[in-house]
């Protein structure tokens, strides 16, 4: 599958951004999806994971209750609703594609298909 994210923007803390991903070239709706994110210097680190059926979601700590993560599959995409933006969320973001029919992983090394990024920089 090929993934394609787009929305992020320069934002001054406090303000809201939604990230979104549309999938094309497999059934989407086969594969859990996930956000990852990436600041200089750093990991790329997990943000949130939804399941296949979009009937489970995986948040890292720092982020719950601020981002909610949804998909529609009808539309091939999967959103990153980013509220109360802080400086510490200044990243590019990825979106993901994990095969593997189990249970949400957050490893980066789960996920099989990545899109391009998209820069999120949040002013203070």
């Amino acid at each position: 599958v090929q993934l394609q994210a787009y929305g992020g923007g320069l934002v001054q803390a406090g303000d809201s951004l939604r990230l979104s991903c549309v999938g094309s070239g497999r059934p989407f709706s086969r594969y859990h999806m996930g956000w990852f994110r990436q600041a200089p210097g750093k990991e790329r680190e997990f943000v949130a994971a939804i399941s296949w059926s979009a009937g489970t979601t995986s948040y890292q700590d720092s982020v719950k209750g601020r981002f909610t993560i949804s998909r529609d599959n009808a539309k091939n995409t999967v959103f990153l609703q980013m509220n109360s933006l802080k400086p510490e969320d200044t990243a590019v973001y990825y979106c993901a594609a994990d095969n593997s029919q189990v249970g949400l992983r957050r490893s980066r090394y789960e996920y099989e298909y990545w899109g391009q990024g998209t820069q999120v920089t949040v002013s203070s």
